[in-house]
């Protein structure tokens, strides 16, 4: 349906060519089923305004929706209503479905001709494992596109008014228990 009233057949039927809209929708019926894809979109740090239009035009086009343990009942509100929202949330020790399993369920689903968006809190690639799933996805010959996110670091970051470098203060922004300890040695914390 989207593919027809996305196209010149709506428009058709807009012009009162009911036989050729008719013509238009029998061809799109009578079509093979597209192949599927899997969207792996970064959420950001959790406020809706932060997601890219990118993100959001995908959220609203897919079919069903694999999500993390750190998304928001309203950044999943603005999701297609009629998709179909799975939960496959982790935390430690904790997991809703391991990440053989995620890969899998996706993998499933493209190849069922599915457009599966796996929406992810922060970026897909910090702390993400949009890795793992990338690999995964190549690997079974499934097409996919990657949407990034604000990382939580950032945005969090932001927010709060911290600049993660600035001139006077700060000429590096890196992230180790090596470098903490010495900082705060440092600094007497």
């Amino acid at each position: 349906w989207e593919d027809f009233l996305d196209g010149p057949g709506a428009e058709e039927a807009r012009n009162g060519n009911d036989v050729r809209a008719d013509a238009r929708l029998n061809a799109l019926l009578d079509a093979e089923r597209k192949p599927g894809e899997v969207w792996l979109v970064g959420a950001g740090p959790g406020d809706p305004d932060l997601l890219t239009l990118k993100a959001l035009r995908l959220m609203q086009n897919a079919d069903s929706v694999l999500y993390d343990n750190l998304l928001s009942p309203a950044l999943l509100d603005m999701v297609r209503r009629d998709a179909e929202l799975v939960f496959v949330g982790k935390q430690r020790d904790r997991h809703a479905l391991p990440q053989d399993e995620i890969n899998s369920e996706m993998i499933r689903r493209a190849q069922e001709g599915e457009r599966v968006l796996r929406l992810k809190g922060g970026d897909p690639f910090i702390f993400g494992r949009g890795g793992e799933e990338i690999e995964a996805l190549v690997e079974a010959g499934v097409a996919f596109r990657l949407v990034p996110g604000i990382s939580a670091a950032n945005g969090c970051a932001a927010y709060s008014g911290i600049p993660l470098t600035h001139r006077d203060c700060a000429q590096a922004c890196l992230r180790s228990e090596e470098h903490t300890s010495e900082l705060q040695s440092q600094d007497g914390i």
